[in-house]
């Protein structure tokens, strides 16, 4: 099992970048895949991106790429998401998710309690 609490959320003009951390507590975090989903009011939660528990292979949803980076530091028990170019499309609440590598997020059983990233424009 693994706890995860993330951090980094807040306010950013159009174009700015933020980065989010994800903690994780529990001695296992580098055996599990890891993502980071986004739910805006009113929307259902969507996957962003996702990371191997190697680091080694990442996956982006179509409109973060080029745009958002994953990584991850195994002895720190961290996960990343570099925000870059922000729009205020990406505006939403952003969790870290533990336990799969897939798009949907019935898929995983770990999750944190999400930041708030809002993007003005």
């Amino acid at each position: 099992q693994v706890q995860l609490v993330e951090s980094g959320g807040g306010l950013v003009q159009a174009g700015g970048s933020l980065r989010l951390a994800c903690a994780a507590a529990g001695r296992t975090f580098s055996s599990y895949n890891m993502a980071w989903f986004r739910q805006a009011p009113g929307k259902e939660r969507e996957f962003v991106a996702a990371i191997d528990w190697s680091g080694r292979t990442t996956y982006y949803t179509d409109s973060v790429k080029d745009r958002f980076i994953i990584s991850r530091d195994n002895a720190k028990n961290t996960l990343y998401l570099q925000m870059n170019s922000l729009k205020p499309e990406d505006t939403a609440n952003y969790y870290c998710a533990a336990g799969s590598i897939a798009t949907e997020d019935a898929r995983y059983p770990y999750w944190g309690q999400g930041t708030q990233v809002t993007v003005s424009s």
